[in-house]
């Protein structure tokens, strides 16, 4: 089956031009229709290859295009009782079929634009590539609308040129591929086959030809808001700002956010941090998130150091104390710069400009205050370049940089990075060199970083062997995110996976792998592990799987001590750990995931034992509403790690940490465009000390002979306890245009007591005095396009044209229908 798929020729659509274009209502009347080519033969690549469509889902696509957008109309052709339709939110695939339009107007099977339409009328789209996947971060304005009749449901999509980046040639081909998702059986149909066993999907793609003489339009849009924040414990807060996107050539967009505001982000998830490392989060902010794929090239750039806490502390007299401290630096402005031309050379430039910060500091004797900077106006910038070629491959240059005013510290890293694929694509190699220099008063520090990958990637049985390498002064956190230096590993993979369904299985993955670490100076082992991990789902749509680790002989954590200068270490040994995890099938209206593990160290010379279990149950009430409860219990006994320094000596403890963690998510969707949203988030964990601590051995090892006990320090142990609501209203007043209500309140409490019961610690939580939020945002989308053309229609007519002559407000138009047809703008 497989050779027969990469042996075949691609597929290919011709699309005709219309006069006429289509209303976008999900009714397949219109004469656009009547005469264009048709896209059919769907051929199944998910979970098995080869196998055609059953004659009652049949699907039939069509395409034309004017000098506006390229118009898809897909008649999808499916028993109505088979069809899985959940309303979500945008970008949220939930339980629902979709059908996904894939287009690359470079053809060159490394950069797709993805747009998906759900049976329910929700929209999805990203932007895809090899290196990076699929970003659903990016989001462009489109129309589609849906309709289910008797033997299936049906989709009209238009995309406007806007939405694509394509040259100004006279006659152009582009790639395209369609796929359909029957989520009933989670079964995946593409119009022009994939073979799965090698190569990245894209070159999979069909071909369109037909585009003649159509041009690259005016890509300027803005996208002002206003919002309102209310605090209870702070004065109101009032915003105004704008994002604007403006196409600089056909090719390249200019993405900036003037006055942004990032008051509705999410929370983020914070645990209890015990580890030598610092706590960190994913992006929450929309700007950060979107179209950012040439920028994460070579993991160089980690864009919560953009507004993150200040990176100085004040310096204070013996008599003077920090009354205000801000946890968050503001950032002014952002702006980003990005595209590719026809022959594969992408570009991108960001920068960030985020305002000076200070402390307040008050004597404690006079009760006069000053103030202290602590993070000064500083620029972030990055500069890519990247070029593709042979429609797997790619060399980049990434350079970032960050300048602080003043005496504080700047930072500059610089990678070459190339990832190569043979033309079989049958073998891959990467490799990466990296330089960071770091300036500060002291002078300058530069650090080398290496990375090394050759693998194979086709058929069943697959390897691969890396090298890592860092030395000591390698740091790019400035902007970046590195938890550690001074490494020389190298790691072993090998994996199994099936492609064709066996008798009782969909899918079956296993893989393994071996890892040997060093410092890099000293020249030392740090130690090694191996492991198994498999996955796999049965014919009734259930996942399981199961996962082992060992780390055999002594491990030399250099970390843990928090002693980089002098290389200390703590030496543990034997430590296993197995578990395993199932998934109930989905699409029922209750599913529940369990997974558990287990750890121990084989060590006569200490008792470390641990466990985990997590549940989640989701249960959907219906097409529009669910609820999702996960509920997560952690056991560590006997633990050992980091407590203080008394001295010269480094103290550790023997410690029993209990974790909890209790979750909800739920969702109301009334119809594609209004959904209710509710987040809640109670994380608890205590951490209890023996009475007897441990110095420090340089060594490695512990010893308790210098007598230290828990009384000698300020008490270490911990009962930590934090609690996150969100409940949100949105609202898609307009193509791209949204209202946004949002109440949170947040409590927090961090005490000693960690003998406190789960409850007892909830109630005095519950006691804590409470942050309640309230924030109202509006944004807007305006094309200029649009506008123009209004203006044209004004000028042409000599009259003023009403609210219903523009078709984003037609009270006619497919926005403005629901029922069962669900358009979606």
């Amino acid at each position: 089956m497989c050779k027969s798929l990469v042996a075949q020729e691609k597929k290919q659509l011709q699309i005709e031009r219309t006069s006429t274009p289509p209303k976008i209502d999900g009714v397949l009347d219109d004469t656009a229709w009547q005469t264009a080519d048709i896209a059919t033969d769907f051929i199944q690549f998910r979970p098995e290859m080869g196998v055609t469509l059953e004659p009652h889902q049949k699907t039939i696509v069509k395409m034309v295009y004017d000098d506006n957008a390229i118009y898809v109309s897909a008649y999808l052709k499916d028993k109505p009782e088979d069809i899985q339709t959940q309303f979500t939110s945008r970008d949220n695939f939930g339980n629902s079929d979709f059908f996904g339009i894939v287009i690359n107007p470079n053809n060159d099977g490394q950069n797709d634009t993805e747009f998906f339409v759900f049976s329910s009328g929700t929209q999805a789209d990203a932007v895809s590539s090899p290196s990076n996947g699929e970003d659903f971060g990016w989001n462009a304005v489109w129309d589609s609308a849906v309709k289910i009749v008797d033997d299936g449901w049906v989709i009209e999509v238009k995309i406007p040129y806007r939405a694509l980046r394509f040259s100004n040639e006279e006659i152009q081909t582009w790639g395209i591929q369609f796929h359909r998702r029957f989520r009933i059986d989670n079964s995946q149909y593409s119009w022009n086959p994939i073979d799965r066993t090698k190569g990245n999907v894209g070159l999979y793609n069909g071909e369109l030809l037909g585009l003649r003489n159509i041009e690259p339009p005016t890509r300027l849009s803005f996208y002002p808001f206003m919002s309102a924040i209310y605090d209870s414990n702070e004065q109101p807060e009032y915003n105004l700002g704008v994002d604007v996107k403006l196409g600089l050539t056909e090719n390249f967009t200019l993405d900036a956010t003037l006055i942004p505001d990032f008051s509705q982000a999410a929370f983020d998830n914070v645990r209890l941090n015990l580890g030598p490392f610092e706590q960190t989060f994913g992006e929450q902010r929309q700007f950060f998130k979107e179209g950012v794929d040439l920028f994460n090239k070579g993991n160089l750039f980690f864009s919560r150091r953009i507004g993150n806490a200040p990176i100085g502390y004040p310096e204070l007299g013996d008599d003077e104390e920090v009354i205000d401290l801000p946890t968050e630096v503001k950032t002014l402005n952002a702006l980003k710069v990005s595209g590719r031309t026809k022959k594969g050379l992408g570009v991108g430039f960001f920068n960030a400009i985020t305002e000076r910060t200070k402390a307040r500091i008050k004597d404690t004797l006079t009760n006069k205050t000053r103030s202290e900077v602590i993070e000064p106006l500083a620029n972030y910038n990055i500069l890519v370049i990247d070029q593709q070629f042979n429609g797997n491959s790619s060399v980049s240059l990434i350079n970032t940089n960050v300048t602080r005013d003043g005496h504080f510290r700047d930072g500059n890293v610089t990678g070459l990075l190339a990832n190569i694929s043979n033309k079989r694509n049958t073998y891959n190699v990467r490799g990466q060199v990296k330089m960071s220099n770091v300036n500060l008063e002291s002078g300058t520090k530069t650090g080398l970083s290496t990375f090394f990958l050759i693998r194979k990637t086709h058929g069943k049985w697959r390897y691969s062997f890396d090298h890592s390498l860092s030395n000591t002064k390698y740091d790019i956190n400035d902007l970046g995110l590195n938890f550690r230096n001074n490494f020389n590993n190298f790691g072993i993979d090998g994996s199994y996976e099936i492609f064709e369904p066996t008798e009782k299985l969909n899918n079956f993955r296993i893989n393994g792998w071996v890892n040997y670490r060093r410092l890099y100076k000293p020249s030392t082992f740090t130690g090694t592990n191996f492991g198994v991990n498999m996955n796999a789902q049965t014919k009734k749509l259930m996942w399981f799987g199961a996962n082992f680790n060992f780390n055999p002989g002594k491990q030399f954590d250099f970390f843990e001590p928090r002693d980089f200068e002098n290389k200390r270490f703590f030496i543990y040994k034997n430590i296993g750990s197995i578990g395993g995890w199932f998934e109930t099938n989905s699409n029922k209206d209750l599913s529940v995931e369990v997974n558990g593990g287990v750890f121990h160290a084989f060590d006569k010379e200490r008792d470390l034992f641990g466990y985990n279990f997590e549940i989640e149950p989701t249960y959907r009430f219906s097409d529009k509403f669910f609820v999702n409860y996960e509920y997560s219990f952690q056991n560590n006994m006997g633990s050992r790690g980091f407590v203080t320094n008394i001295g010269d000596d480094i103290v550790f403890g023997e410690r029993d940490i209990l974790s909890i963690e209790n979750s909800i998510s739920s969702s109301y969707s009334f119809n594609p465009f209004h959904t209710l949203t509710l987040s809640f988030r109670n994380f608890w964990s205590t951490v209890t000390y023996d009475e007897g601590l441990f110095a420090l051995q340089e060594n490695g090892k512990l010893n308790r002979d210098d007598d230290y006990r828990t009384t000698d320090i300020d008490d270490p142990n911990v009962n930590f306890n934090t609690w996150n609501l969100d409940l949100s209203y949105t609202w898609q007043v307009a193509p791209g245009s949204f209202l946004t209500t949002l109440y949170r309140n947040r409590l927090f409490n961090s005490s000693n007591a960690s003998d406190d019961t789960y409850f007892d610690s909830l109630d005095t939580l519950l006691n804590q005095s409470i942050q309640h939020t309230f924030s109202v945002r509006l944004q807007y989308f305006i094309d200029y396009n649009s506008v123009r053309n209004v203006f044209k229609k004004r000028n042409k007519n000599g009259t003023k044209l009403s609210r219903a002559s523009n078709n984003s407000f037609d009270s006619n138009s497919a926005y403005n229908r629901l029922g069962s047809n669900y358009s979606v703008l």
